[in-house]
């Protein structure tokens, strides 16, 4: 059947329907909006999304930013607003790694050990194959406020300047810009320095850090840590001079005979609340290289606002990530089923979501259809969602996620009208049981539950998107079709999904999203949250 015909045969049935409260009376509604989700559309869809133009979908690829321009240009078909970025259907998404492969500091001959004697933060510093230096200015606190600033009367253009961590105190404790005992940004955000110290056009800041073997354990973690994290590049060559954090017994190093006037000067800020500069000879040279690996990617947002003005604060998300593994050399994986099955099935259930609300007969709480990147690299797109969300966690009553839906594992093989359920009952009976209820009403797929026990080896249930939703305790089900023997290969391609199998699939994940985004009560948190993977 034609989808406009049904659209046809919507409209008709919602408009002769009796009574006409806020929903139809004598229309099951859900129904007639599930039968819009054809296998027809199914396939356009991931013809295009596991086609060789996008090249695999692979996070941080022309290929995936195709996919997503793709995905936001149905969106906007369907009429739904531009939530993201900047006005558009896009959260950009950034994890990044940034890890020296060289480090080197020489002070009068004598080589500092690196996390031992010193320490240099790779975000915090730009690129520098060699640097030397034969005199440091010291400067207080390397302060530059209105209240209170070290630069007063200084150039330190091109120049290694010292400084304190903290800022200047006098002999109560009192700080000398705040008056009283508490502490600015100064102190608590060493960040402001070194910017400041750029702005001024120093070389290089050496911190002298009070509290060095406290602060050391931890920046050992993370300057060891080769892992990619969530966040942005700070842009350190615009915006941070050079760094190194020493400790008092380096600073002596460093200092030399020069060590007592250092001390005076520090003394006479504290007691006087002016600064002062003392500049000392030296013999210092510094390598500084590094590495770094940026995954930049977009998340693809689709929003149907709710129609309950009490309601539709609260929110459905309904996930699938739409990246795939890309190409090596001339071979293309297309992730036809892993997972522009899934994507494409979230695709066609926003529809029919956007049609009812077009219609005026929307769901009474908002429902997001979130197609995230970077699930191959590590879920890292829903990660980045749960930390960044577009509207309050907290109004997130449950997670659908769709990940795999367009095969037949060997399992089933005289059995296609299946899908593995994994999930519902962890946090929420609710979600379990609307799920079941909308299966047994509507589709009477088979409902499989083997890789949602605890002890399956296969440990699925940590290995989407939706446990990211599940680790913040919002209940959460996953739809899943097992693996099979194109599963991470260049042969999971379109010619062997089963669309008729898709359709049904998403027909049970609209009822039950359905269900979920109409039902007078918000599903209860009546079990435990995964204790973790």
């Amino acid at each position: 059947m034609k989808k406009v015909w049904i659209f046809a045969i919507l409209a008709t049935n919602l408009l002769t329907a009796a009574a006409q409260p806020s929903r139809p009376s004598g229309v099951d509604t859900a129904r007639v909006l599930a039968a819009t989700i054809t296998a027809g559309d199914l396939e356009r869809h991931l013809l295009q999304i596991a086609s060789e133009e996008f090249e695999g979908r692979e996070t941080g690829t022309d290929g995936q930013r195709k996919a997503a321009k793709y995905l936001a240009e149905v969106f906007a078909g369907y009429g739904l607003p531009a939530i993201g970025d900047e006005g558009s259907y896009f959260q950009r998404i950034s994890f990044i790694a940034e890890t020296w492969t060289e480090i080197k500091m020489t002070v009068n001959g004598e080589d500092l050990r690196h996390l031992w004697e010193y320490y240099s933060v790779p975000a915090q510093n730009d690129n520098r194959p060699s640097f030397s230096a034969e005199e440091v200015l010291f400067l207080g606190y390397g302060i530059d406020d209105e209240r209170y600033s070290d630069y007063q009367g200084q150039d330190v253009t091109n120049k290694t300047i010292l400084i304190y961590s903290g800022e200047p105190t006098d002999a109560k404790g009192n700080s000398y810009l705040t008056g009283d005992t508490s502490r600015t940004a100064w102190t608590h955000d060493v960040t402001l320095k070194l910017k400041a110290a750029h702005s001024r056009g120093a070389a290089l800041v050496i911190v002298l850090d009070a509290n060095f073997r406290e602060n050391l354990a931890q920046v050992r973690k993370e300057v060891l840590d080769s892992r990619l994290r969530m966040g942005w590049s700070a842009n350190p060559a615009a915006n941070y001079a050079n760094s190194v954090f020493v400790s008092s017994e380096s600073a002596r190093a460093l200092i030399g005979g020069s060590f007592n006037q250092i001390v005076k000067a520090r003394r006479r800020i504290e007691r006087t609340g002016k600064p002062r500069a003392v500049a000392f000879p030296t013999r210092l040279s510094l390598v500084q290289r590094k590495n770094v690996r940026e995954l930049l990617g977009e998340n693809v947002m689709g929003y149907v606002e709710g129609v309950d003005p009490a309601l539709k604060h609260e929110m459905v998300i309904v996930t699938a990530h739409y990246d795939h593994l890309g190409r090596r050399g001339d071979n293309i994986y297309f992730g036809a089923d892993d997972n522009g099955s899934g994507t494409s099935t979230v695709l066609e259930v926003a529809q029919a979501f956007a049609e009812a609300r077009r219609m005026g007969y929307g769901p009474r709480r908002s429902v997001l259809f979130l197609l995230v990147s970077g699930e191959e690299k590590g879920l890292l797109g829903s990660e980045y969602y749960v930390n960044h969300p577009a509207f309050p966690l907290e109004n997130a009553i449950a997670n659908v996620n769709v990940d795999m839906v367009g095969r037949i594992d060997q399992k089933h093989q005289n059995n296609p009208n299946y899908i593995y359920v994994i999930g519902s009952d962890r946090i929420s009976s609710d979600l379990h049981a609307i799920n079941e209820q909308a299966n047994a009403t509507y589709t009477q797929l088979e409902l499989d539950y083997t890789y949602n026990a605890e002890s399956d080896p296969n440990r699925y249930y940590y290995r989407s998107d939706h446990y990211n939703f599940a680790e913040r305790g919002i209940p959460a089900v996953f739809f899943f079709n097992g693996t099979h023997a194109d599963y991470h290969r260049t042969s999971d391609t379109v010619d062997k999904i089963n669309f008729e199998k898709m359709a049904l699939i998403g027909k049970l994940i609209f009822h039950t999203s359905w269900e979920l985004a109409n039902r007078d009560e918000r599903i209860r948190r009546d079990r435990l949250a995964p204790a973790g993977k």
